[in-house]
Order: C-alpha cells, then structure tokens, then sequence
C-alpha cells in the first residue's frame, strides 16, 4: 500500500526475544492492541520468525522470513518495534533485524521514509529501559522514520505482562496502548497530507 492510497492504515508489529511469549512481546501486543483500537490492520511478527541469519553485505540471497518480513515492512504506514533490553542495549536479534531494513534502501525515499515508529523497550531495571529505549528512537531515526511523540518502557522486574499484553499496572499498560494509538494517528496524517498534496496538483 502506498502512502497515500486509500483503505485501512497497515502496521507491521515487531518484537519479542528468541524465547515465545517473552516480556518483549507481550509488550508489543499491548500497542498492537492500541493500533486495532484506531482501526489499523496490523502484521505481527515477533520471536522466531525474526530469527534470521545475520544480515550480510555481500549477498543477496535471504531467508524466506526475511523476505516475507521486508516485503510487509515496504507496505506499511507504520512500524511498532518492542525489544528487550540486554547488558543495556537492544537484543541481537532485534537490532539484525533492523538491518534488514537496509534491503529497502531503494523504497520511495528510502527505508521508513514517512513512516511512524513507535519504540518500546522492556528490561529488568529502568537503566536498561531508557538506554534501550533511545537506541530504539535513534536506530528509527537513522532508517527516516518518525519515532511517535511517547516511546514506552516496561520495568520488568515490577510490571508483569499476562499473555494478552494486560497488567493490574494500568499506567503502563496504558502507555502501551498510547504508542500504538500514536503510531496510527500519525499514519494517518501523513496519509492525509499526501492525498491533500495530490489534490493541488
């Protein structure tokens, strides 16, 4: 789907650790749940299936995840990433899979040129919370996305995330659902702005 096309916004949905049904994801789909709520549709893709081989330069032959991942991400208006933090920074296996991204170099504008990211980080401590939580925002810089106004973290050690993302912490869960909220809002503007330019034309 194009920037400005028109239909439901599309959201892809990353996260998680090597482990299923990790903090990290349960995380994520308490925003997933943020985006359903703005009527988003939303991809999500979390753990193994963001097990890829690491990403090398000097191919490019990709695994068959890999390729079906990009191919979700480059028909997107909006990207959630939720990773776990580990010795205070994003996993490896999120961070390879942000390298994918460099695939989408050739995209209109290049990798998540115009696209709204939301950015949750999950850790045992808040040290590693806030130093995950701005690798997240600087890394979605990098690739030309627009990291959303609230980046949320998650204290692991004091809020306990059930399988659907829900917790007695309700202020947390809350800024979970606000990043998803916030990811589709601006989506949706972006949207707009772009049919409104094609309008003047």
């Amino acid at each position: 789907m194009s920037e400005a096309s028109g239909g439901e916004v599309r959201i892809v949905a990353i996260g998680g650790s090597t482990r299923p049904d990790s903090s990290s994801e349960r995380a994520l789909l308490a925003a997933v749940r943020g985006a359903r709520a703005k009527g988003a549709h939303v991809d999500v893709i979390t753990s193994r299936d963001l097990l890829f081989p690491i990403y090398d330069t000097e191919t490019t032959d990709r695994d068959p995840l890999a390729v079906a991942y990009l191919a979700k991400i480059a028909q997107a208006d909006g990207l959630i990433i939720a990773s776990p933090g580990y010795h205070g920074a994003i996993s490896g296996m999120m961070k390879n899979a942000l390298d994918y991204i460099e695939d989408l170099r050739d995209r209109d504008g290049g990798y998540l040129h115009g696209m709204s990211v939301g950015c949750i980080s999950v850790a045992y401590g808040w040290q590693a919370t806030v130093s995950t939580l701005q690798q997240l925002r600087q890394i979605a810089h990098a690739l030309r996305g627009w990291p959303t106004p609230l980046g949320a973290t998650v204290n692991a050690a004091l809020t306990k995330l059930d399988a659907q993302g829900n917790s007695d912490d309700t202020a947390t869960v809350g800024q979970l659902e606000i990043v998803g909220h916030q990811v589709v809002e601006f989506a949706n503007m972006r949207r707009q702005s772009q049919e409104g330019a094609q309008v003047d034309q």
